[in-house]
């Protein structure tokens, strides 16, 4: 487990940035899972189902066999973000609304919006096509984990985050476009999209509704 990690850590930029998504959003799944107070399995099972359900969607779409199912790291790393937020759900009161948390989650939206961009453009799918796995890699865990917690996807309502990976996805593919190297691409989609989301949480940034427009 060790020594694989250590690789993934030192290999490509896919392998780096999937590690960082997968501890970052089974972390704030689980912590999501304490605050409603669901027991240990209830936890772990929310944590790995935002760490994994957009990777999975990303990878059916491309007609490839998931990677959470090829490897045993792969669900290692989801368990060890699950541990963290069981730590910290020890010593903060309200883990899932602690900058820790909301800094995990947005590194991990970054991280999840990249790796679907780069598996996306190793398929040859459109422009569009790469925007839009990436959105899904990013948001589909997040929209699955709020399901099991029995309330409607946030994603859909009063929050700028799902917009953010459709930006980081946008700066891949811009990049992939005038031959950027891979790394570069990369770099712009995971820095766009932590970013704006960071941008968003400190100034309660939104899109707007029908309603907020017809009061206009």
């Amino acid at each position: 487990m060790i020594r694989a990690l250590v690789t993934a850590l030192l290999g490509d930029p896919f392998s780096i940035v999937n590690t960082i998504g997968l501890i970052a959003f089974a972390l704030v799944g689980a912590a999501k899972a304490i605050r409603e107070e669901f027991d240990l399995f209830g936890i772990t099972v929310v944590g790995l189902s935002m760490a994994f359900a957009g990777g999975m969607t990303r990878d059916l779409l491309v007609n490839r066999i998931p990677l959470a199912l090829q490897s045993s790291t792969e669900i290692g790393l989801g368990l060890f973000g699950v541990g963290l937020a069981v730590a910290l759900s020890a010593v903060l009161p309200t883990p899932d609304t602690h900058p820790i948390t909301l800094v995990s989650d947005a590194i991990g939206l970054a991280a999840f919006a990249t790796t679907g961009a780069i598996v996306a453009t190793e398929a040859g799918v459109s422009g569009f096509g790469v925007v839009a796995i990436a959105t899904i890699n990013a948001v589909g865990g997040g929209a699955l984990a709020d399901i099991l917690l029995d309330r409607s996807p946030f994603i859909l309502f009063d929050d700028f985050y799902a917009s953010c990976a459709v930006l980081g996805g946008s700066a891949y593919w811009g990049a992939v476009s005038v031959d950027a190297a891979g790394g570069t691409a990369a770099t712009a989609c995971a820095l766009v999209t932590v970013g704006t989301r960071l941008a968003a949480v400190t100034y309660g940034w939104s899109l707007p509704t029908m309603q907020t427009l017809q009061r206009r």
